[in-house]
């Protein structure tokens, strides 16, 4: 068992934390962004494609990069590019079961939208156990990993970083939960398809180790499951 008795605050990355990132979705996403920067700076693909992830490394998210450098909308690129096929996303009773045993309050702290969040955890069937989504709007466009975003974050919520966690596939992201104290866990990946990011951006594998990260986990579902709350001392006691 994993002693989390002190965490009242859990908080939730969304896209290939909350589900597998076998399940390629995120890739739909991805190609998306490349049509988008495609059909929006007249470029041809490869073109828009290496742009895409330069502005992603250098911003945090390729919107980021677009709003700076093009003035693009940020309302209408999430609605372009989270205009997906939710097929792939299974519902997860398994998670739910995990997460709503979890006391205290449940976030979800992600770079896109909340309709997007509401889309994704809806088809996972477990949208209706989280209290809050903080997305990219309410961190006033400014991404994760970017410091002030988690203050932002903790400050709206009332969250104490020392009692919460944070799940995330993007090590880079759980760098400054963990300089501000919060809990961190690395959910891995080893999907094929990741190995087109960014070397420094792209979701870990199996196996990653880093000062910054207290947990790792290849399934999140199973991880949850093991750890002990303060409602696991409670029933002890």
């Amino acid at each position: 068992m994993i002693d989390f008795g002190h965490i009242e605050s859990w908080v939730f990355d969304l896209d290939n934390t909350l589900y597998e990132a076998e399940c390629q979705l995120f890739q739909q996403i991805d190609a998306r962004m490349t049509s988008y920067i495609r059909d929006r700076l007249n470029l041809p693909h490869d073109q828009a494609r290496k742009l895409q992830k330069e502005y992603y490394v250098k911003y945090g998210t390729t919107m980021a990069g677009l709003m700076d450098e093009h003035q693009v909308d940020p309302d209408h690129f999430m609605e372009f590019v989270h205009d997906i096929d939710l097929a792939p996303i299974k519902p997860n009773p398994e998670l739910a079961r995990a997460l709503s045993a979890l006391p205290g309050q449940k976030y979800i702290f992600t770079n896109g939208s909340v309709r997007h969040a509401e889309n994704v955890a809806g088809a996972l069937g477990v949208f209706h156990l989280f209290d809050e989504v903080f997305d990219i709007k309410a961190a006033g466009y400014r991404p994760k990993p970017r410091r002030e975003t988690y203050e932002a974050f903790l400050k709206e919520h009332g969250v104490t970083p020392q009692a919460s966690v944070m799940f995330e596939d993007l090590a880079q992201n759980l760098e400054a939960p963990h300089a501000m104290g919060m809990t961190t866990v690395l959910v891995c990946s080893d999907a094929a398809w990741l190995a087109d990011e960014p070397h420094d951006k792209r979701p870990a594998a199996p196996g990653f180790t880093a000062d910054h990260i207290h947990h790792t986990t290849n399934d999140l579902t199973a991880f949850l499951s093991k750890v002990r709350t303060s409602a696991d001392r409670t029933i002890l006691a």
